[in-house]
């Protein structure tokens, strides 16, 4: 039996904000947007989710005015964060936190950054040098000691997260 995408009964906002980014996949093909990420096959290779899944994910996503489906390189739409969307970083960042506090092996796989200083951006958004608070697009998000060697193998995405990069900045057309 599928579970329902919604919480019938439910009329908290934390439950309307589940509806849409509470599913398998949906914060991750979030996060991947502040990175950079703006294609479809580049969310389905650097993720490795189901075509189809990514498809009813984006759907989501877009109908819900989070991603924004914008005029790309030839006849190609790409994916870019709504300001709704990017209203999300901080819980996005939150959960990274709480990941890399938890459960990262080897430390974080990612570090953000201020780009006008390079010092580590604190829990709370703060630059930990200027004490400015940094918005989203001039965050960088540099390799961390977790993220280990690449491979020959790696997509895209992996292999441009393998430097420093600006958040919301597209990786590539």
């Amino acid at each position: 039996m599928t579970l329902p995408r919604d919480y019938t009964g439910q009329s908290c906002s934390l439950a309307r904000s589940l509806e849409i980014v509470g599913e398998r996949w949906t914060l991750l093909i979030v996060r991947d947007a502040f990175y950079g990420v703006r294609r479809f096959g580049d969310f389905a290779a650097h993720l490795g989710v189901p075509r189809a899944v990514l498809t009813d994910r984006l759907t989501t996503l877009t109908e819900a005015d989070v991603l924004a489906r914008v005029p790309g390189a030839g006849r190609r739409e790409v994916y870019e964060l709504t300001p709704k969307g990017v209203s999300l970083w901080p819980a996005v960042r939150a959960l990274t936190g709480w990941g890399d506090e938890h459960y990262a092996a080897g430390g974080p796989r990612r570090i953000f950054r201020h780009a006008a200083d390079d010092a580590p951006i604190a829990a709370d958004g703060r630059c930990t040098r200027c004490d400015a608070a940094v918005e989203v697009r001039d965050i960088l998000v540099t390799p961390g000691p977790g993220l280990g060697p690449g491979g020959e193998d790696d997509d895209p995405v992996t292999v441009a997260l393998s430097r420093p990069h600006r958040l919301l900045q597209p990786l590539r057309g």
